[in-house]
């Protein structure tokens, strides 16, 4: 790859929002860069970057202004997830699927959502099994910011280098599937008290 392409994906990566959402189809920002750049394709694919990335793209790569491709979602104001600590059951299924690390918590132990490291990728919401997982508002409501998109890359690209490192030093065997059926057994038993409770 040539250095002026490697330019051009540079210049693409840091217009893009850093939200890590995968909604454009690629597994992150940087990837999404690196296909326009390399193979044309269209700049109309980030929900969170929205009309304004687009415009701000278009004026970079030359290639015409679209409209926002909805197959890849709405523009929305930033949203951020809350995890409704009464429910959470400790699977630990979340904190892995958050592109920069804003889910802390540990096994059995209940999780919380750092509120200025969230992006509002949702990737969390499919994970849990509780759905404990809300999409809100931040307090205050705020707009997404060049500031914020900086800080998100480096938490994502530290995240992604100790993944790299966990991945080689993962011991054999972890018996993580039985403890997640058990903190699931455990939730709906306390599920189904809950109910005969209010059925008195």
């Amino acid at each position: 790859m040539g250095s002026s392409q490697q330019d051009l994906i540079n210049a693409i990566d840091a217009l893009l929002p850093q939200t890590q959402c995968q909604r454009c189809g690629y597994p992150a920002c940087r990837p999404y860069a690196e296909a326009i750049a390399q193979s044309g394709e269209a700049i109309n694919r980030c929900p969170p970057g929205g009309s304004a990335g687009i415009e701000k793209l278009a004026r970079l790569t030359g290639q015409a202004v679209l409209s926002l491709n909805e197959e890849c979602g709405m523009e929305a104001p930033l949203r951020v997830a809350l995890i409704d600590e009464s429910r959470c059951i400790g699977c630990a299924l979340c904190p892995p699927a958050c592109p920069t690390d804003a889910i802390v918590g540990a096994f059995k132990l209940m999780h919380a959502v750092v509120e200025m490291h969230c992006t509002g990728c949702e990737l969390c919401l499919p994970t849990c099994p509780v759905d404990c997982i809300s999409m809100v508002a931040p307090e205050p409501t705020r707009e997404w910011t060049e500031a914020d998109a900086n800080a998100s890359r480096s938490r994502f690209e530290r995240r992604q280098t100790r993944r790299a490192k966990e991945a080689q030093a993962a011991p054999a065997g972890v018996q993580k599937k039985e403890l997640l059926e058990q903190a699931l057994a455990k939730a709906q038993a306390r599920r189904a008290s809950a109910t005969k409770q209010a059925g008195r």
